[in-house]
C-alpha cells in the first residue's frame, strides 16, 4: 500500500484476520534484566558495562557468555524467492522473516532477528552477512533464489565459524528424509529399495535429492522445467551438472511422466502439475510427497487413489512436510554446543531423530511424520544434533 494509505483503507484491511494479526509486526525486543534504579542502571549500562566490554576485547569468546550472541540467529533474505510469491523484494519478505523468527522462539527458545537485505549480487550478500556476523551465533538463510543460494551458503560456511543453514534447502531435506524413512518402514522397505523421482531442481529440489542420495536411496531422477536432468544435457548450470553426475543411474531422458512409470516415490518441489495418469503408473505401495504450496503438484485425494502414503506441505491434509519440524531444533542443538558449522551428519541425525518420534504402534499411512505441535519433536532433534556435533568434532563445548 502507498504511504498515503488512509485510515479507512487500513481499517478495511484489518477486517481480514491475517492483516489484523500482522498489525505492528509479530516481534518485539524485551529486556532480561531490570532497570529499577540508579544501581541497576550503573550495572546494565555505564560504568558496569565497560568491565564486560574490556574483558571481551581481551578474550572475544567471552561474548558467548556475557551477551546474547550465543542464543541469537539472523534470519537473512534478499526477498528473491519468497514462499510461492517469487521475487517480491526485501520489504515484502519481512512478514515471512518475522514469522520465521517467531517460530525459532516458540518451538526452540532461540532468539532470532529478521534481516532483509536490499542487495541480490552474491558478493554483496556474502560481504554484508560476514560484516553482520559478529552480532549472531548463527545465520539462517531464507528465500534466496537458486542457483545463487548455493554459492552464498557455501562461501559463508567457508568464511564464518558459526552455523550457516539455508532452510529452504536443508530444512526441507531433513523433514522429507524423515518422512520417507517412515513411509518406507510402513511399506516394509528400506531407502535402498526405492526409486524416486523429484520434480524441481531449485534450492529444495537439489538439497532433497542430495540428502536422499547420501542416505542411500536406490536411484533418483530429478526434473526441472526442461525435463529430466541427465549427463550430457545441454544448458545445465554447475549445480545441475554435478547432480546429473550423481543421480539418474538408470539414464532416463525426457519427461517426468516417463520417469514416474514404475517409480516408488514422487517428491514434488516445483510448483508444476503432474497428471493423474502419471501417478497411476507408479509402482504398487507408491509414496507421493506433493509439497508445493498452496497448490500441490497433484491433489492429495487424487494421489490417494493410487499411492499408499501421501504427504503435502499443507496443514489441512495429513503428513504435513513442515520445515518447522527441523530448523528450530537444528539451531538449538548447534547453539547449545557452540558448533562451528552444521555438518551433513548433523542433518542426517536430525532426520533420524524426527523419524524416531513416530513409533511402530503409531505409524500409519496418515502418520509418517509428527505434528509441529508434538512436544517431543524439538527435544529429540536438539539432542541428536548436539551429540552428532560432538561426534563430528565441531562442538566447542
Amino acid at each position: 500500500m502507498p504511504s498515503s494509505t488512509s485510515v479507512q483503507a487500513l481499517q478495511a484491511l484489518d477486517l481480514d484476520p491475517a492483516f489484523a494479526l500482522h498489525r505492528g509486526g509479530k516481534l518485539e525486543v524485551r529486556s532480561t534484566v531490570p532497570v529499577r534504579d540508579a544501581d541497576d542502571l550503573a550495572l546494565a549500562y555505564t560504568p558496569g558495562v565497560a568491565k564486560v566490554c574490556s574483558a571481551i576485547a581481551d578474550e572475544p569468546a567471552l561474548a558467548n557468555e556475557y551477551t546474547w550472541v550465543s542464543n541469537v540467529v539472523a534470519v537473512v533474505s534478499d526477498g528473491t524467492a519468497v514462499l510461492g510469491l517469487g521475487d517480491i523484494g526485501p520489504a515484502a519478505a519481512m512478514p515471512v522473516m518475522e514469522g520465521k523468527a517467531l517460530l525459532f522462539k516458540e518451538f526452540a527458545g532461540v532468539d532470532a532477528v529478521p534481516v532483509c537485505l536490499d542487495c541480490t549480487e552474491v558478493d554483496a550478500l556474502v560481504e554484508t552477512v560476514v560484516r553482520l556476523a559478529p552480532s549472531f551465533g548463527g545465520i539462517n538463510l531464507e528465500d534466496i533464489s537458486a542457483p545463487r543460494c548455493f554459492e552464498v551458503e557455501d562461501r559463508l560456511r567457508e568464511i564464518l565459524d558459526i552455523p550457516v543453514f539455508h532452510d529452504d534447502q536443508h530444512g526441507t531435506a531433513i523433514v522429507v528424509l524423515a518422512a520417507l524413512k517412515n513411509a518406507a518402514r510402513l511399506t516394509g522397505r528400506s531407502l535402498g529399495d526405492l526409486r524416486a523421482v523429484v520434480a524441481g531442481a531449485g534450492a529444495s529440489g537439489v538439497a532433497v535429492s542430495r540428502m536422499l542420495l547420501n542416505a542411500g536411496i536406490g536411484d533418483i531422477a530429478v526434473a526441472d522445467s526442461k525435463g529430466l536432468v541427465h549427463e550430457g544435457r545441454e544448458g545445465l548450470n554447475p549445480v545441475k551438472e554435478a547432480l546429473a553426475r550423481d543421480s539418474n543411474r538408470a539414464g532416463l531422458h525426457g519427461s517426468i511422466e516417463r520417469a514416474l512409470t514404475g517409480a516408488d516415490v514422487f517428491v514434488g518441489l516445483s510448483g508444476s502439475t503432474v497428471s493423474e495418469e502419471a501417478i497411476a503408473s507408479m509402482a504398487g505401495d507408491s509414496i507421493v510427497f506433493a509439497l508445493s504450496n498452496p497448490t500441490p503438484e497433484v491433489h492429495p485425494e487424487v494421489a490417494r487413489r493410487y499411492a499408499r502414503v501421501v504427504a503435502t506441505g499443507r496443514s489441512d491434509f495429513p503428513n504435513q512436510i513442515n520445515n518447522v519440524l527441523a530448523f528450530p531444533g537444528v539451531f538449538r542443538g548447534a547453539l547449545d554446543v557452540r558448533a562451528t558449522t552444521i555438518t551433513e551428519n548433523m542433518k542426517v541425525a536430525a532426520a533420524e531423530a524426527l523419524a524416531g518420534v513416530v513409533s511402530d504402534d503409531d505409524l500409519s499411512a496418515e502418520y509418517v511424520i509428527p505434528s509441529p505441535f508434538d512436544e517431543r519433536v524439538a527435544p529429540a532433534v536438539v539432542a541428536a544434533v548436539s551429540a552428532q556435533a560432538r561426534a563430528d568434532g565441531v562442538a566447542r563445548r
